[in-house]
């Protein structure tokens, strides 16, 4: 077993599993640090929403938030396949960091870390408060989208994930998907970096330089940090732009 093997083991053997709901995919696996936390780090997966990628894509990711002095909030949802879909999906988003608030753990700095349509959960969960049906027990201080699907309209254009963003609404995108989508939701009153690789061709980094040009020019705190590499250079924890992150994480 190598070095990295080791530690992702060790972290995964000791994360607790909480269930938010009674379905399979409602829970979310809890890794806590040695000493006083930084904060909470929630990880969401991605995977275009579907159900064929699980959180298992972001447990590399909390082991080394937890040996970086994080709290690690790895959740699961249902997704396109598995009784997913925008709606739900989005309830069981919102439900399982609301279940952070049931944790002993701080939650002055709570930021969500997501990875491609993570990416879009996680700006979208740091909207949730403006709705009633997703009002908010526990506040996001901050957001850092992973080469994220930051704009619904664009992506359904271009037929990213193929055809992924009309099976997670339902149809095509319209404006009562307004709620949903986080270029439709800037500015937001939190800070959003996100991360993109210029050589992305899942996600082109279009998406992240048209969020962060709205959002900007509407008077929010958003940044765009370019590294080198593909979509999935981000969530390659010993890829230089994990340690970037990192670095963005400790700032925020």
């Amino acid at each position: 077993m190598s070095p990295a093997a080791a530690r992702l083991h060790a972290v995964s053997t000791e994360a607790r599993r909480v269930r938010y709901g009674a379905d399979p995919s409602q829970f979310a696996e809890l890794s806590l640090p040695s000493g006083t936390p930084k904060g909470v780090v929630v990880v969401i997966h991605g995977g275009f929403w579907k159900a064929a990628y699980d959180l298992s894509l972001g447990r590399p990711l909390a082991t080394s938030l937890v040996e970086q002095g994080w709290v690690a909030w790895n959740i699961e949802y249902r997704r396109v396949g598995n009784g997913g879909g925008a709606s739900r999906t989005l309830d069981d988003v919102a439900a399982a960091i609301d279940a952070l608030a049931d944790e002993d753990v701080p939650r002055q700095r709570v930021v969500a870390v997501g990875h491609s349509a993570g990416g879009h959960l996680a700006a979208w969960a740091a909207s949730r408060g403006r709705f009633e049906q997703w009002r908010a027990r526990v506040e996001l201080s901050g957001v850092v989208s992973q080469a994220g699907v930051l704009d619904l309209w664009s992506a359904y254009d271009d037929d990213l994930g193929g055809s992924a963003v009309q099976a997670f609404l339902g149809h095509r995108p319209g404006p009562a998907d307004a709620p949903v989508d986080p270029l439709h939701q800037a500015p937001l009153d939190i800070p959003v970096h996100c991360v993109h690789g210029v050589g992305d061709d899942v996600v082109p980094i279009a998406q992240s330089h048209r969020y962060v040009r709205a959002a900007k020019e509407a008077g929010a705190r958003a940044t765009l940090t370019e590294i080198q590499g593909d979509h999935f250079a981000v969530i390659d924890p010993e890829a230089d732009a994990w340690q970037q992150t990192l670095g963005i994480l400790d700032g925020m």
